[in-house]
């Protein structure tokens, strides 16, 4: 946004200075060069989402005079209500949600979720199954908005040379079998024993790479003792090297599946993959159909045999692949740019702005 707006807006960027994330302990890092402010703020309780809050210095930075006040958190966790009470009446407060599904909140969730939409001047959604939910919790009288999440295309960028790097380093030779790829949590909710069983039925020679982590390691690694030669399971992998092994991939794999409390909210791995020309194969879970739309193959979600046949059909035809590649590529770059998203966002807060 600070990029883009150049000296039409003042950015500062609010953030926790560490924060237990779902694999590791997630540090605050400072770029050369950037165009916002960076405020580093003191956390308490951040093993748990709901129950996190800010230290004083929040109530601190939010006592200046800020136009816009854009909450990255949920409006019904201790965090949201606490931005939203110490927020300046005068300022115009936005609150982000990535719920997909209507659900009653136990107090004291429900009340503060009702409190920040009483004080918000507009909401945002990452995708339009959001935005549903919220209007059918009733928040449809405050200005709303889609907008999902972007990819920086300087870092995740079309690199074959990496690629191949890669999987001379997990040693495997450039004329084998198709790479099929996967990046995200290892978890029940992301599908893998969907993809596991369809890849055990497929007949097409594959080679596959599991780049994440989670509970369900060690399951994966079992699965893969079945398949030494054509199965490689990579931990630990900081997010600017995630391109490095999209670039290895000759198909990503979304294999997302909807669980009693949770579906698939945007889809990140798609437009990163994308943006390096990899063709995706995705579940039809949540918003990932309206992420892939025309530029990827979308199967049913859990369902083995969709998935074994679409794998084959796939791995079997390279000009199918590129043709999918190519389409990735170019929606990437007309919908999910960071610019493109900000530019949206900025077109929000001008909105809500004008209409005082």
């Amino acid at each position: 946004m600070a990029k883009l707006a150049g000296d039409e807006w003042e950015v500062t960027a609010a953030a926790p200075s560490f924060f237990h994330g779902d694999l590791r302990l997630i540090k605050a890092e400072r770029f050369d060069g950037e165009k916002a402010s960076l405020e580093l703020l003191t956390t308490y309780l951040s093993r748990s989402p709901h129950l996190f809050f800010y230290g004083r210095r929040i109530r601190e930075l939010l006592s200046g005079d800020w136009d816009i006040v854009h909450c990255w958190e949920e409006p019904y966790v201790v965090a949201g209500g606490e931005v939203a009470w110490w927020t300046r009446k005068e300022s115009r407060l936005v609150f982000w949600t990535g719920q997909t599904r209507v659900k009653d909140y136990p107090a004291p969730f429900a009340q503060i979720e009702r409190y920040c939409f009483r004080r918000c001047a507009g909401w945002l959604s990452r995708g339009q199954l959001g935005v549903d939910a919220m209007l059918k919790r009733g928040h449809g009288n405050k200005p709303h908005e889609a907008i999902g999440l972007g990819v920086d295309i300087e870092t995740f960028k079309p690199d074959r040379e990496r690629g191949i790097a890669i999987r001379r380093e997990l040693g495997w030779g450039d004329s084998q079998a198709p790479v099929v790829g996967y990046v995200g949590r290892f978890v029940e909710e992301k599908g893998l024993g969907t993809l596991m069983t369809a890849l055990d039925a497929v007949s097409t020679p594959w080679r596959a790479i599991f780049v994440g982590g989670g509970p369900l390691e060690s399951e994966l690694r079992t699965w893969s003792a079945r398949h030494p030669d054509s199965v490689r399971i990579v931990a630990a992998v900081k997010h600017d090297q995630v391109p490095d092994y999209l670039n290895a991939f000759d198909l990503l794999c979304a294999p997302s599946r909807t669980t009693p409390g949770w579906r698939e909210i945007f889809g990140r791995m798609v437009i990163e993959a994308f943006a390096c020309r990899a063709p995706v194969l995705s579940s039809d879970s949540g918003e990932l159909p309206s992420v892939v739309a025309d530029a990827g193959m979308i199967v049913s979600e859990d369902n083995v045999v969709e998935w074994t046949h679409a794998l084959e059909l796939l791995l079997r035809s390279p000009e199918m692949r590129d043709d999918f590649a190519a389409r990735g590529f170019d929606r990437v770059h007309r919908h999910f740019t960071w610019s493109a998203i900000a530019r949206k966002h900025l077109d929000f807060f001008e909105r809500l702005l004008e209409s005082v």
